[in-house]
């Protein structure tokens, strides 16, 4: 008897091993999530769009011709101030539209011109942090919208072990483990976002360092005698 027993055991435990594990499909996965995945993957494409959008815009604004300052502080000097205009108009950038400010308002008070250089700084900034708040929404939201799947998939499991009357690992690992893919792509979704919204800010922050810069230069540059 004894040996019938192991020899089943045996044989249970052969079949098994040669029985193939079930392999799991990634998207299957994911739409096993539910409905609650309609929005994480919204909110998944309008981040990654306002990711690159943003990257776009911002690399463009930092880039500065090395000799850009020079020409205008020379221009200047020379008392060639529609060259200096010119030059800053035909530039496509935050510190040129900056500069176009500070030039059109020569022979001013000094005063005035610093008030108006500063302003249109505060405009370009604004400019490049435009719908960057959207990314930090969705990096607070994202996770929530994976718990509430998560808890709207455990309140059904519990529903259906009330009318199943009894408690079954199959039944509730099986649907547990397919509610918690919210969650995981709520968090997913929630940590791109955050990395992206922090890292397109340290960019802006370079920006505006830059502008801050020109700014001051420029505000020098005005009490350098002309030739």
């Amino acid at each position: 008897m004894l040996l019938q027993v192991m020899l089943d055991s045996a044989n249970a435990a052969a079949k098994v091993i040669a029985e193939p594990q079930a392999s799991i499909n990634f998207l299957d996965l994911l739409m096993k999530g539910g409905v609650i995945m309609i929005p994480l993957l919204i909110l998944s494409v309008v981040s990654i769009f306002l990711m690159v959008e943003r990257y776009l815009t911002i690399s463009k604004a930092g880039k500065v011709d090395p000799n850009f300052m020079n020409n205008i502080r020379t221009l200047l000097l020379d008392n060639k101030v529609d060259a200096a205009l010119n030059l800053a108009r035909s530039t496509n950038t935050p510190i040129a539209r900056l500069l176009e400010k500070g030039i059109k308002r020569l022979g001013r008070p000094v005063k005035e011109i610093e008030s108006a250089v500063e302003n249109t700084g505060k405009l370009e900034i604004y400019k490049l942090e435009k719908n960057l708040s959207y990314l930090g929404i969705i990096a607070g939201i994202a996770p929530m919208f994976g718990f509430v799947g998560t808890i709207m998939g455990v309140i059904k499991i519990f529903y259906n072990i009330s009318l199943a009357d009894n408690i079954s690992i199959g039944l509730i690992a099986g649907g547990l483990y397919e509610k918690m893919v919210t969650s995981a792509t709520g968090l997913v979704v929630g940590i791109i976002a955050h990395i992206g919204f922090h890292f397109l800010n340290s960019m802006i922050d370079r920006v505006s360092f830059q502008l801050e810069s020109t700014a001051v230069d420029f505000i020098d540059l005005l009490h350098e005698p002309s030739k």
